[in-house]
């Protein structure tokens, strides 16, 4: 099996190396090609109006100056001889739970594997940052592989993607593996400080709030809050069937008025 590794927090992130242990126990034929620099919150973003500039770092590693999508698409396209058959994006450092799913470049590197046809799982750790970050990576690291293995031999349908987040726990306190849904925050975490740089002029740095949510029965948050691993399958229509179904019944079919009035016009005009 030929996998295909990336992530958003940079070719020489810790958990990049994580992830490279974990696929080494599943095959030896792995390929890496990540950003340059760290791409965290970038989301599905590509890089439309600047070059993109490779760099070879080794037999099969590669680092690209852009986000986790270009890297994708670039070493499917162009680097490997040949398409890989797994693309595991992460670990990321920190969680995507909730609505960081829709802004996590680590979900946007499995979701370009997938709409290139392969299958693509994105791995995430969560963390206690007021700690030693080095030392908080043992779940995902003992129990990665075994759950990409047991997937992989399940399997899932072409057009989904599988999201993984391990505990912010050691692996022997895991309490289990649980499929979830994606779940909701019921408050916004995310805010802007205002600050003034040495020249007098103002600018701000996005920051989070720690805030006690809601958890709900099988969500990612609830799972991950009491030490389990969440396995999240996700997909990319975000259409929201019962509100299309219900403006169906008042918009679906009609005309606008003012469509009337210029077929109107228009037919005085000609006689």
């Amino acid at each position: 099996m030929r996998i295909l590794l990336t992530n958003d927090d940079g070719v020489e992130a810790y958990g990049l190396e994580i992830l490279y242990s974990i696929a080494r126990r599943l095959s030896d034929d792995i390929w890496i090609c990540a950003p340059i620099v760290e791409q965290s919150g970038k989301g599905r973003g590509i890089t439309l109006h600047d070059p993109l500039r490779v760099k070879r770092l080794g037999d099969k590693r590669f680092a690209v100056s852009g986000t986790p999508t270009d890297c994708v698409q670039i070493a499917i396209n162009d680097l490997m001889p040949d398409a890989p058959d797994l693309v595991l994006s992460g670990i990321n450092r920190g969680f995507n739970l909730a609505q960081d799913v829709t802004l996590s470049g680590t979900v946007a590197g499995a979701l370009q594997g997938m709409t290139l046809g392969i299958p693509s799982i994105a791995l995430s750790q969560c963390l206690d940052f007021d700690v030693d970050l080095m030392t908080q990576w043992n779940a995902a690291e003992v129990h990665g592989a075994p759950v990409v293995s047991a997937l992989l031999e399940k399997g899932w349908p072409a057009d989904v993607v599988i999201n993984i987040n391990f505990p912010d726990c050691a692996a022997d306190a895991v309490t289990g593996v649980e499929v979830t849904r994606q779940g909701f925050r019921d408050a916004h975490e995310m805010h802007a400080i205002k600050r003034c740089d040495p020249r007098g002029r103002d600018y701000y740095w996005m920051n989070f709030h720690a805030l006690d949510q809601t958890l709900v029965d099988g969500t990612d948050l609830k799972a991950v809050a009491e030490r389990r691993i969440s396995v999240t399958p996700l997909h990319l229509d975000l259409t929201h069937y019962e509100t299309m179904h219900r403006l169906k019944k008042s918009l679906g079919g009609t005309v606008p008025r003012q469509i009337h009035v210029a077929d109107e016009e228009q037919a005085g005009a000609a006689e």
